[in-house]
């Protein structure tokens, strides 16, 4: 398993509900195509679920 995961916004957050926009946010990612390596936690991996449509995931 993975000790990093690498989250890229691939789709604008604009259309989204307001909790969505506030959790791609908190993941730290802010223009289309933004990348944020961010350690591989429970709490992360929860918040990607949330928004997983409008993230791409890759393992480091």
């Amino acid at each position: 398993m993975a000790d990093k995961i690498k989250v890229t916004l691939v789709k604008s957050p604009i259309g989204a509900v307001p909790k969505a926009r506030a959790t791609v946010e908190a993941l730290g990612l802010k223009k289309i195509n933004a990348t944020n390596i961010l350690p591989n936690t429970d709490a992360t991996k929860g918040m990607i679920q949330k928004v997983r449509h409008l993230v791409k995931v890759e393992e480091i």
